[in-house]
């Protein structure tokens, strides 16, 4: 697949066939290990390539805001997982072309963030491993509630908590990781609010998700994380508190994890 400063669509086919070219067998071993892709694991038949991600941004880098929807659709539809992840980067691209420039916004702008949404939420069942919700949702979802409408209405994240009571595991994921980029861009509520509706969920990938967003929200303020974890740090996963609280001071960790074991 050439570079080049010409606007000439790029097809899936041309991308896959970039990708296909870059395969490391070696590499493929150690990512079908790593993303748990075994029998009874949460990765189970999802079938790799062998290659990095910065590679697969290298492939995104020359193609990015040239591939039609339809053919990031064909992207998505993938069995390879580098080429689904090399989908979902270059709907992260549309989004970022999208948005306000210079602080002005627009209908078509404002229209053109939805579509991608829509297009994101069509397709979310195909970000069906941890790191193609994380590398994608903050940025397509999160960075889309973030910025109102054009006429200052802000966006509901009403979809954020259908996310969350999905029986997919990796939308359930979805809901709390994009509320990141909320997070990011200084609003919390979302973030508290979404997780505290999954504490109560059995599977680790939620716990871990769930402890990184309450982590970015305490670094931010303090004080919501204390009184979140007031309410419930006693009966709240291990691993989520864990992680929320792994930037305090060691006597303030102790603290937390102290309540929780004797509450419990």
């Amino acid at each position: 697949m050439k570079k080049t400063t010409d606007v000439v669509p790029v097809t899936a086919a041309e991308i896959t066939d970039t990708l296909l070219a870059m395969r490391d067998e070696a590499q493929r071993a150690i990512l079908m290990r790593f993303f748990k892709t075994g029998t009874g694991e949460y990765g189970e038949g999802d079938q790799f390539l062998g290659i990095k991600v910065p590679q697969t941004r290298m492939v995104v880098r020359a193609a990015k805001l040239r591939v039609p929807l339809d053919e990031i659709s064909e992207l998505l539809g993938s069995e390879w997982h580098e080429v689904r992840l090399c989908g979902f980067l270059l709907l992260v691209e549309e989004m970022k072309s999208a948005l306000p420039k210079g602080g002005r916004d627009s209908a078509e702008r404002a229209a053109r963030r939805q579509e991608i949404v829509d297009f994101y939420l069509k397709h979310a069942h195909r970000a069906n491993n941890w790191d193609l919700v994380d590398l994608s949702c903050p940025y397509i979802l999160g960075t889309w509630l973030l910025y109102p409408l054009p006429d200052g209405t802000l966006l509901s994240a009403e979809v954020l908590l259908r996310l969350a009571d999905s029986p997919n595991l990796w939308e359930q994921r979805i809901s709390v990781v994009s509320t990141l980029g909320l997070v990011r861009g200084g609003r919390y509520e979302e973030a508290l609010l979404i997780s505290e509706k999954l504490l109560g969920h059995t599977h680790d990938l939620i716990h871990k998700a769930v402890g990184w967003v309450l982590r970015e929200v305490g670094k931010r303020d303090i004080g919501l994380l204390r009184d979140f974890l007031e309410r419930h740090a006693a009966t709240m996963p291990r691993t989520s508190l864990r992680y929320a609280i792994e930037r305090m001071d060691p006597m303030e960790r102790m603290k937390w994890m102290e309540r929780r074991r004797l509450l419990r």
